[in-house]
């Protein structure tokens, strides 16, 4: 439960950061999605829905990178990261992924020295 513990009182503490930042406390989704934005810099006064899916999967690929699940292939003539599948994911209940998530997404706010 320790483990546990520790990993939510860093998700509160980048929460709280980015609230700091953004002037808003972002959810796991808006999280995901700087990450897509800030991997690929596409940014738009308007984005459509697709166009989000799109920049939450980089971010999923991204963050899930390091532990091998993903690699980057390549990147297309707009910039936008194009990645292999490496592994499959485990099965897991709710709870575990989010905290598998939440435990990869804090590891990248880490590498980025945020």
């Amino acid at each position: 439960m320790i483990a546990a513990d520790d990993l939510q009182q860093r998700w509160w503490n980048l929460e709280a950061k980015l609230a700091e930042r953004f002037g808003k406390k972002p959810d796991m989704e808006a999280i995901l999605f700087l990450i897509g934005m800030q991997e690929t810099g596409f940014i738009k006064q308007k984005i459509t829905k697709e166009q989000k899916q799109d920049l939450m999967h980089v971010a999923i690929c991204t963050v899930l990178s390091p532990s091998g699940y993903y690699e980057l292939e390549r990147k297309d003539k707009d910039g936008w990261p194009h990645f292999n599948q490496l592994k499959e994911h485990k099965s897991m209940s709710l709870t575990e992924q989010e905290n598998f998530l939440k435990d990869h997404i804090l590891f990248y706010f880490e590498q980025q020295d945020f």
